[in-house]
C-alpha cells in the first residue's frame, strides 16, 4: 500500500489552507510538512496496525496483519480454514501468535522510535529484536571454581 497518495493529499489541504494567510504562511507550512512527514507517515502506519488488529478480533480465528515491505505497509489476510494451506510467498512461514505486551510509557516510546529510524513498525521491530536475540549460539557457560577454607 502506498502511503505518498494519503502524504500529497495532506500536502495540498495543508498548503491551500496556508496559502490563504499569506506567503510567510505558505513558506512555513512547507518546511513543517517535510519536518512532519516521516511522524505523519508512522502515525499512518499506527492506525493502520490497530484496524488490522480490530478486524482481526472481528474476524477470529482469521487474521488481518500489517508488516512493511521496505517503508510501504502491506496486508496478509489470513482467513479461516487458511491454515491448512501453504504459506503464501510474502508472508513468514511460521504460526503467528499474538501476544500482548505491557511496556512502560517511556520504554514503548523508545522502541517506537527506534522501529521508526529503521522503517519499521513495534511489532516488525520486536519480532526482529527477538529473532536475533533467540538466533544466537548461546555463550558457553562460565566454568566456577570454589575452594573451600581448610582444603589444600
Amino acid at each position: 500500500m502506498d502511503l505518498t497518495p494519503y502524504l500529497d493529499t495532506l500536502r495540498r489541504e495543508l498548503a491551500t489552507a496556508a496559502r490563504a494567510a499569506g506567503e510567510d504562511a505558505e513558506a512555513c507550512a512547507g518546511q513543517l510538512l517535510a519536518a512532519l512527514e516521516p511522524a505523519t507517515r508512522l502515525t499512518l502506519l499506527r492506525l493502520l496496525s490497530d484496524a488490522a488488529g480490530e478486524i482481526s478480533r472481528d474476524l477470529a480465528p482469521g487474521t488481518v496483519e500489517v508488516f512493511l515491505h521496505g517503508t510501504e505497509p502491506r496486508f496478509a489476510v489470513t482467513r479461516p480454514g487458511d491454515q491448512d494451506l501453504p504459506p503464501a510467498p510474502s508472508r513468514d512461514p511460521d504460526p503467528v501468535a499474538r501476544v500482548s505486551l505491557r511496556l512502560p510509557e517511556p520504554l514503548k516510546t523508545r522502541a517506537e522510535q527506534a522501529a521508526a529510524r529503521q522503517g519499521s513498525s513495534l511489532n516488525a521491530w520486536l519480532v526482529r529484536l527477538a529473532r536475533t536475540h533467540l538466533e544466537r549460539p548461546a555463550p558457553a557457560p562460565a566454568l566456577i571454581r570454589s575452594t573451600v577454607q581448610g582444603e589444600s
